[in-house]
């Protein structure tokens, strides 16, 4: 089962993925390091699926695309917040990081509890205290850019497939 782990406002992409380690684009290699110094025992803690939940104004500071290839490399499936810094949002995206916007669940959501996310529906269920909130979900063509791992896998796959009538790519 998919675990919480809980951060406060303005989580920024400096505390998401140091800068220090900013001269490597490997996914893996990033990940050894992810939030590390907002919490030294995230990368000892976290499972795949787990889901990192956050107050406002999520991934703010510099526009690296660094910071949500880490948290999807370290396994993370999702970001729930109630807000996010709006370059980390289109980067998350890009990268096929699932992420949705729900202010309702702040302070209802702690470190360890398990919970369920389905980025499809927006659905967000936290199992251990029984509570749920619906965050909206994605279009369809934006939840295919995140299942394909994000928007160059995505456009491979849609410009490899016969059925490209009408301009859709």
């Amino acid at each position: 089962m998919p675990r919480a782990h809980v951060y406060g406002d303005h989580v920024d992409t400096d505390v998401i993925i140091p800068a220090r380690y900013l001269n490597t684009a490997d996914p893996a290699e990033l990940a050894r390091h992810c939030m590390e110094d907002i919490d030294a025992d995230f990368v000892k803690r976290v499972r795949p699926g787990d889901i990192v939940f956050a107050g406002e104004n999520f991934g703010c500071g510099s526009s690296r695309e660094h910071a949500p290839v880490a948290l999807r490399a370290s396994g993370v499936a999702a970001v729930v917040a109630a807000s996010f810094a709006r370059i980390f949002y289109r980067n998350a995206l890009n990268v096929g990081l699932a992420i949705l916007e729900c202010p309702e669940m702040v302070g209802h959501v702690r470190m360890g509890d398990e919970v369920e996310v389905d980025p499809t529906t927006g659905r967000i269920s936290n199992l251990t205290t029984g509570e749920s909130w619906t965050a909206r979900p994605f279009p369809a063509f934006i939840q295919g850019i995140i299942e394909q791992g994000g928007l160059i896998p995505y456009t491979k796959a849609k410009l490899a497939t016969p059925d490209r009538e009408a301009g859709h790519v």
